[in-house]
């Protein structure tokens, strides 16, 4: 690994220390795998089709983590994977992925990463996701992940994704397909600066008894950047759909919130809420009264209020 693979391990992913010398991981750089270990719970090999991984997590993996950074560490890189998660019943994993790309060459870096998640009867799958872009000069920094999950009866997804700075562009694809009582919570959020551009799709169908989503994206639109979030419930039986975008402008940006629901069956229940505005200047000042600064002031109310 390289010292800025290095250095995105600690931001993305957390990796601090001797973390990686009994769990599970698979590290990408620049395309290729830059190490890999499997434990007894939790088996990584590769694709046999193509770029990506196999990743099997036995129901004997209670509590355990498994690693699965991608790095772009330089230009004229354009990186596709594909990993596929088979999660046996009663299984609960930590998943912890992230990306980082970097580019001062001048020329473009891209990470596309397309996960699928096949989760068992009862299994319980925290997913944490972070992307950062870092870097100077004209390349364009992008990141745009895809992630399909298939939730059978009983089983929880949770997904934290975070992305706060550097990426130039993403478009963030996530779909679902949940089984009766199954349950997915994704909390997303993200701030874009400069020229930067956001686009979030969600796309739930909500087919089993009892299921329900939870969708939740705070974002902070700065400079003259531009984001989108679109988000689509469907209720197909009796059910319980929840779609909340929060957002606040600074400067120049701007958000397009829309958020969608289809009610299939009478007894589906389903609410979105979507709210776009500014900082108030009542917080303002009281934090300026406190001794900050503006700027000061601005970045701890954009602080707090991604931090949810």
């Amino acid at each position: 690994m390289n010292e800025t693979t290095r250095e995105f391990l600690k931001i993305v992913s957390d990796i601090q220390g001797n973390e990686l010398e009994t769990a599970a991981f698979n590290i990408r750089e620049d395309s290729q795998c830059a190490g890999r270990q499997s434990t007894p719970n939790i088996k990584i090999d590769s694709k046999e089709d193509g770029p990506g991984l196999v990743i099997h997590i036995s129901k004997n993996a209670q509590k355990e983590t498994v690693y699965i950074p991608a790095c772009v560490t330089h230009g004229d890189v354009d990186d596709l994977v594909y990993n596929d998660f088979y999660v046996e019943a009663g299984a609960d994993v930590i998943i912890v992925a992230g990306c980082g790309v970097h580019t001062s060459d001048g020329h473009d870096a891209r990470h596309n990463g397309i996960h699928r998640f096949f989760i068992g009867k009862g299994a319980h799958v925290l997913y944490k996701e972070k992307h950062i872009g870092t870097g100077k000069g004209v390349g364009k920094r992008t990141i745009d992940p895809v992630t399909d999950a298939y939730l059978e009866d009983d089983a929880v997804l949770e997904m934290d994704t975070i992305q706060l700075s550097g990426v130039d562009s993403t478009v963030r694809k996530t779909s679902g397909k949940l089984g009766a009582r199954a349950k997915l919570i994704i909390h997303e959020r993200i701030m874009t600066d400069g020229d930067e551009k956001a686009k979030t799709e969600f796309e739930v169908e909500l087919n089993g008894e009892d299921s329900g989503v939870d969708l939740v994206s705070r974002s902070v639109a700065k400079g003259n950047s531009y984001q989108e979030y679109h988000s689509t419930i469907k209720g197909n039986c009796r059910c319980t759909g929840h779609s909340e975008c929060d957002a606040i402008l600074v400067g120049n940006g701007k958000v397009n919130a829309a958020p969608a629901l289809f009610a299939g069956d009478i007894d589906a229940s389903l609410i979105h809420e979507a709210a776009i505005g500014k900082i108030a200047g009542e917080q303002l000042i009281k934090l300026q009264t406190l001794g900050l600064t503006s700027e000061e002031a601005e970045a701890k109310i954009i602080e707090g209020f991604l931090r949810g």
